[in-house]
């Protein structure tokens, strides 16, 4: 981990992402139609920088707003369904080829989906963490590490797999 990511509040940190992620999106609208390869490779990264972005936000942000204040439930409810839909984009993504007639506008989508997303993030969550009183300084830290340790994507669960998680085993 950087020096710097060991110094920065969580709500930097993730505004740094929201920044990051956004100029990937860009530079993706800006490739030629036929850049198969390099749609690929950036879709690729973009797609993994949101991976680790949404699970660290799921594992360590979000559970610390939920305890910190009632208040925050709802925002975090509906972020984490917005999380689900990028997830399922994401998916799709992973598993197509450029070359595919829908490829595009899959990345068009998931562009407008983070984008929405970070709008309500940035305007409605991070006013409402710095509220609750958390340490941000402690969660950019424990968003940082764990982000670092997220490598790929991965793969979307078999139909029935994902009902089965959540259920014991006869």
């Amino acid at each position: 981990m950087s020096a710097a990511a060991k110094q920065q509040d969580v709500l930097s940190l993730l505004k740094q992402d929201h920044a990051n992620v956004k100029a990937m999106f860009q530079q993706y609208e800006e490739l030629g139609d036929r850049a198969f390869a390099s749609k690929k490779k950036l879709a690729e990264e973009i797609c993994l920088e949101l991976t680790r972005h949404a699970t660290a936000e799921e594992e360590i942000f979000y559970p610390a707003l939920r305890a910190a204040a009632r208040e925050n439930e709802d925002l975090i409810d509906e972020a984490t369904v917005e999380h689900a839909s990028a997830k399922e984009l994401i998916a799709q993504i992973m598993e197509a080829d450029p070359h595919d007639e829908l490829y595009d506008a899959k990345l068009k989508v998931l562009s407008e989906y983070i984008l929405h997303h970070v709008k309500e993030e940035e305007g409605e969550i991070f006013p409402s963490a710095k509220r609750a009183g958390v340490d941000l300084q402690a969660l950019g830290q424990q968003v940082a590490a764990r982000k670092e340790e997220i490598d790929f994507v991965p793969p979307r669960p078999l139909p029935g797999e994902a009902l089965q998680r959540g259920r014991p085993h006869a």
